[in-house]
């Protein structure tokens, strides 16, 4: 997430382009400096629009109309003209600030600007979220309070938030873990880090993530050229790049000869276990991150390329976003969802009264979870092209998931859970590396892991613990991992084979999650519900690919 508060505001003289940085922006642009005696907006008045005093930020809100007003020449003949950059933070503002008074002043100076003859930008999307509609998580109530907090700590409402919020508790604790992964004091510069997010948002070609850390790359003082390719970059965040692979798509491989490579002494260029702990995370979080970003189809932000447009709206887009959902549920639909939620209900009991009643033996339990391991998912649609601020980033991008155990192919060994786990080995780990870290992560593990509102659908009162702990177990089950207690013939009982699709498509192959895929599953769950699942395969998958990195480097430092 891009992390600078604010960025500059700058002017444009009679047309010429002057742009300057914005944040988030995804733009890599130069700051142009600004005059003492210049009204125009500027970095000082956008960074207290973010006070928490009222007063200040009705005085901001007055600077920066005043600007405005300015640089379109309404006071005098012969002002500068609006820039890009400051045209698209107005749009930002007008669509995703949580606070009334400033959203509603950011889009009365755009209206204001379109009426003095500047084209001015829109966006190209009506929500954050192509499959979610817009009144699902833009309305008001007790949830703005996150959002508010979050412009004023961070200076923006980004779309990844906005949709976290449907689970405020949740979305609490993953800021803060990103602020500490990004901002506090650590092994790593800050421009590293975000340019170690670049790499690994690029192996599931999401553009989304790949544009924020960007922003957040060259606002943190990173070289422009970085991002026109990887081989711009130093050798050591070059020598990141097989590790990256691994993590991505195929975490079980990642072995001690991997760690060895780049911290034992005589690596050329090394990574101490301390920098290395904090890249892993790093990567690992921006990789499930884009399974989140796919999995709930977030656009492009209102200030990103793909985001907005100069071209006015034409007569068949008046009334609908191209990026808006399509997908409307017929009445039969409607009627078969409803059948899905009380058949789901039905299992939920009988299988918890199966548990009491019977008791299945250890071979069993691995017979079950063999045959879920290796049941066959298709996952493959048609894949397009990524854009090429992407494909500039990815080293080997045929290099993707494949299943654990295919069939006839000879698998792995399984990871038991028994044997390494995060709760008696990765935590510690971390946390030792990587001061309170392990303590970040785990809160965000349990939180996801026991978030319940007791409702399912239509019902309320309902104990979804054993629904939630299939989908947890079934994500580590496709990345090889068993929990030897755990009777994986639930996850078949629980979790219908559409759901299983989504599951699949969204932990291995994000960047294929397609609408049609995401409106398939619980046809009758709120969406918000839908969010849920997302979050939970988002921090399993996490867990898996940190799970098998420890434990490479827990064996290299015995």
């Amino acid at each position: 997430m891009a992390s600078n508060p604010v960025a500059g505001f700058n002017g444009q003289a009679n047309g010429e382009k002057t742009p300057g940085p914005l944040s988030g922006s995804g733009h890599s642009c130069h700051h142009q400096s600004e005059t003492e005696t210049d009204a125009g907006p500027n970095v000082k008045c956008l960074s207290r629009l973010c006070s928490r005093d009222e007063d200040e930020r009705a005085a901001a809100l007055e600077e920066l109309s005043q600007g405005v007003v300015v640089r379109l020449g309404l006071d005098r003949r012969g002002s500068a003209r609006l820039s890009k950059e400051t045209l698209l933070h107005l749009l930002r503002l007008s669509r995703s600030c949580p606070l009334q008074e400033v959203r509603g002043r950011a889009s009365e100076l755009l209206r204001t600007a379109q009426e003095q003859g500047v084209e001015v930008p829109r966006s190209l999307a009506s929500g954050p979220s192509a499959f979610i509609p817009a009144k699902e998580m833009l309305k008001e109530g007790p949830d703005q309070d996150i959002l508010i907090e979050s412009f004023l700590s961070l200076g923006r409402v980004d779309h990844i938030t906005m949709v976290m919020a449907l689970h405020p508790a949740y979305l609490s604790c993953f800021l803060k873990t990103q602020h500490a992964l990004l901002e506090v004091d650590g092994p790593l510069p800050r421009h590293w880090r975000h340019y170690i997010a670049i790499m690994a948002a690029a192996r599931h070609h999401c553009s989304y993530l790949v544009q924020q850390h960007s922003a957040g790359f060259l606002e943190a003082g990173g070289e422009e050229s970085w991002l026109s390719g990887l081989k711009h970059a130093p050798t050591k965040l070059r020598s990141l790049q097989t590790l990256n692979r691994l993590l991505a798509h195929r975490p079980w491989l990642i072995t001690q000869q991997h760690i060895q490579e780049l911290v034992c002494p005589g690596a050329e260029p090394r990574w101490s276990l301390a920098e290395l702990i904090h890249a892993v995370v790093l990567m690992a979080q921006a990789h499930s991150l884009s399974s989140f970003v796919w999995g709930c189809g977030l656009n492009p932000e209102p200030d990103h390329i793909g985001g907005y447009t100069f071209q006015p709206p034409s007569p068949s887009h008046l009334h609908r976003s191209p990026h808006s959902p399509a997908h409307e549920d017929s009445r039969q639909e409607l009627v078969d969802g409803a059948m899905e939620v009380e058949v789901l209900m039905k299992r939920m009991v009988e299988l918890q009264q199966q548990q009491e009643e019977e008791e299945c033996t250890q071979e069993e339990m691995v017979t079950r979870f063999e045959r879920e391991r290796s049941e066959s998912i298709p996952t493959a649609v048609v894949r397009g092209a990524p854009p090429e601020l992407v494909l500039r980033l990815v080293e080997d991008p045929e290099f993707r998931y494949e299943d654990f155990a295919p069939r006839g192919e000879q698998a792995p060994p399984t990871m038991r859970a028994q044997d390494y786990s995060w709760e008696d080995h990765g935590f510690s780990l971390v946390n030792r590396l990587l001061p309170d870290m392990g303590q970040l992560l785990d809160e965000k593990f349990q939180i996801v892991s026991n978030l319940t509102y007791h409702r399912m659908a239509m019902h309320e009162g309902v104990d979804t613990h054993t629904l939630r702990k299939a989908l947890w177990n079934y994500i580590h089950c496709l990345y090889g991992i068993r929990y030897d207690d755990y009777d994986y013939g639930s996850v078949n009982v629980l979790l219908e084979r559409s759901l299983k699709v989504f599951v699949k498509t969204m932990a291995c192959h994000p960047e294929q999650t397609t609408a049609r895929i995401y409106h398939t599953f619980w046809r009758h769950f709120r969406h918000s519900e839908k969010v849920h699942a997302n979050l939970i395969v988002m921090e399993a998958r996490l867990q898996a690919a940190l799970l098998y990195t420890l434990r490479a480097i827990t064996h290299y430092m015995r």
